[in-house]
């Protein structure tokens, strides 16, 4: 609780960043989706490159979390279907809204209030996940 300021900023300067770079924009998504452009697709390669770099520099300098504690972070649970189903479903849900979770909230906050019906769409999504997670292979 004692960094919520620090969290806070960080999320400003996150959403300023992807408003400016266009990332929460529908027609740079809409461009992705058909395939017309590098523009997404560059902004998600740098993301990917940067969490890969970023996670090999945790494992080998063995860095520590900010209350001194190890970073440990799991090998991931075999089990192809699931990571393909899921991401289908996600891109399904990301190519029929044009929005991802992140910028829902960049897009509300500039404004754009249609997307409080995409916001209850996702959070409904969430919560029937919830109810009908136990009866899923996992």
């Amino acid at each position: 609780m004692k960094n919520i300021i620090k969290y806070l900023l960080v999320g400003f300067v996150f959403g300023i960043v992807l408003t400016k770079s266009e990332a929460v924009s529908w027609y740079r998504i809409y461009e992705m989706f058909q395939f017309q452009s590098f523009h997404m697709f560059g902004i998600i390669t740098v993301a990917i490159v940067t969490g890969v770099i970023g996670l090999q520099l945790i494992k080998r300098f063995n860095v520590k979390d900010s209350s001194g504690a190890a970073i440990n972070i799991p090998d991931k649970e075999k089990g192809n279907a699931r990571y393909w189903i899921g991401g289908l479903i996600f891109g399904l849900g990301w190519a029929l809204v044009g929005s991802c979770p992140g910028p829902i909230f960049i897009l509300i906050g500039a404004g754009f209030w249609s997307v409080l019906i995409v916001l209850f769409g996702a959070l409904l999504g969430t919560f029937l996940y919830g109810v009908i997670r136990s009866k899923l292979p996992h």
